[in-house]
């Protein structure tokens, strides 16, 4: 009996897009790459060590994150810092981890909740320390459990498109000013997970975005 062989599938561009897309999201959000900042294609490339395609490929995608404006016959840029639009991207990411705790607190299991308060040890541990990125990834990751739990794809690309668009504000505004008040938010939300309060968990997570969201009204556009 003849095998037939499997069929080769093309499966480098695509990692090399999701890895480029990794890089220059991480480094609009981290500042590296400025806000207003105009980026060309082959430039990053050469920066990447990647050719042309996936970086093309990566900049497509960070346009329709927000985070990446193109100009068709004039530029490709770094979207400018405009916090009228991050503060309709922070409602949102809000709506989306209320659906999450909705969903997922009345079925968090031991050890899910034992992740929440490990990343919250290391997120209040981050904040002491003045390590802002240290801060945000323990923050993700705390969220992230829910997220997971929920076990909603839609829910969870929504926040995974929106959140790097907040990121980039609290950076550049913020630091960790909020996040001692965000520890205690934190605990309460263990606590309403541990012992499966539903309604407890959607309310602390509406306060923890919340609180968020009143720093945001603060701020003022800047006409870019």
């Amino acid at each position: 009996m003849s095998v037939v062989p499997a069929p080769l599938v093309p499966v480098g561009r695509v990692l090399l897009r999701d890895q480029a897309l990794a890089r220059i999201r991480t480094a609009i959000v981290s500042g590296e790459l400025a806000p207003g900042a105009v980026v060309k294609d082959a430039d990053l490339a050469a920066r990447l060590g990647l050719s042309v395609a996936p970086v093309r490929a990566a900049l497509t995608r960070l346009v329709d994150e927000g985070l990446v404006e193109a100009k068709p016959q004039s530029h490709t840029r770094v979207t400018p810092l405009r916090p009228r639009q991050v503060r309709d991207a922070a409602v949102v990411v809000r709506a989306m981890h209320e659906l999450a705790a909705r969903e997922a607190a009345g079925t968090a299991t031991a050890d899910d909740v034992d992740a929440m308060r490990a990343a919250n040890a290391r997120f209040a541990a981050a904040v002491d320390a003045g390590d802002l990125d240290a801060a945000l990834d323990a923050d993700d990751d705390l969220h992230a459990v829910l997220l997971a739990r929920a076990g909603n794809p839609a829910l969870t690309a929504t926040v995974e498109r929106f959140t790097p668009a907040i990121r980039r504000l609290e950076r550049a505004r913020f630091a960790a000013a909020h996040g001692r008040g965000s520890v205690v938010l934190h605990d309460r939300l263990i606590a309403a997970c541990a012992a499966g309060d539903v309604d407890a968990a959607v309310a602390t997570t509406t306060e923890i975005w919340t609180a968020l969201l009143s720093e945001l009204e603060e701020t003022d556009d800047e006409p870019r």
